[in-house]
């Protein structure tokens, strides 16, 4: 990631509130899952939700960590599963897929973006990333016409890398469910496999690959 100024507080160095005694027991029983999107429309995330009333069956055995669900921005524990939606586009995917990578037991691909690069991988067809900033920034048809012809660059913003990475081609990845975005009954499908110890049968009735 960029440096960070000295003034500089960042949400997931913030304190967190101590759980009460009997809401901690209750969540070390449970499996640790964590879920992220990198580079992607999140959607992959919301098929979570399409499991419908049987997301209640899982709550019932998994604590959900770092997520957009809960907004923790670090994974606070070692986690069993960790699910990674989007492909790797700039230098803090890169991180927080190495983060991921180093504190989840088994790591998953959802949706195509994580598995091949998706719709944000159409840059990769073109052979200068400078081209892809000029034309999405100072040459862009929705800049207003009175405004300067720039390229947005500050030490904040995390730098966009050369090409959009699928995330097994940054670290190795246990499982892949393909789909733009997967089904909810994929979802539900690996996940209760994951939990009850079964090796993962995802018929591709359940699949999708558009």
């Amino acid at each position: 990631m960029s440096e960070r100024t000295p003034e500089a507080e960042y949400s997931h160095e913030l304190p967190r509130l101590a759980l009460d005694e009997n809401t901690r027991r209750q969540r070390g029983e449970k499996i640790k899952v964590s879920m992220i999107g990198l580079c992607g429309c999140w959607g992959c995330s919301l098929s979570l939700l399409d499991v419908d009333e049987r997301i209640l069956e899982l709550l019932d055995h998994i604590t959900i960590l770092r997520s957009s669900f809960t907004d923790i921005k670090r994974i606070p524990e070692r986690c069993t599963i960790g699910f990674i939606e989007g492909g790797v586009a700039n230098e803090e995917n890169f991180e927080t897929l190495q983060h991921y990578r180093e504190n989840c037991d088994v790591l998953i691909s959802v949706g195509a973006c994580a598995i091949w690069g998706g719709v944000p991988a159409m840059r990769n067809a073109r052979t200068e990333l400078e081209d892809c900033l000029r034309e999405a920034y100072a040459d862009s048809v929705t800049r207003p016409g009175e405004g300067p012809s720039l390229i947005p660059l500050h030490d904040e913003l995390p730098r966009i890398a050369d090409r959009v990475y699928p995330c097994h081609e940054v670290v190795k990845m246990d499982y892949f469910i393909p789909g733009c975005p997967p089904d909810g009954d994929a979802i539900f499908r690996v996940l209760n496999d994951l939990l009850n110890g079964r090796p993962i049968d995802l018929p591709t009735s359940i699949n999708r690959y558009d």
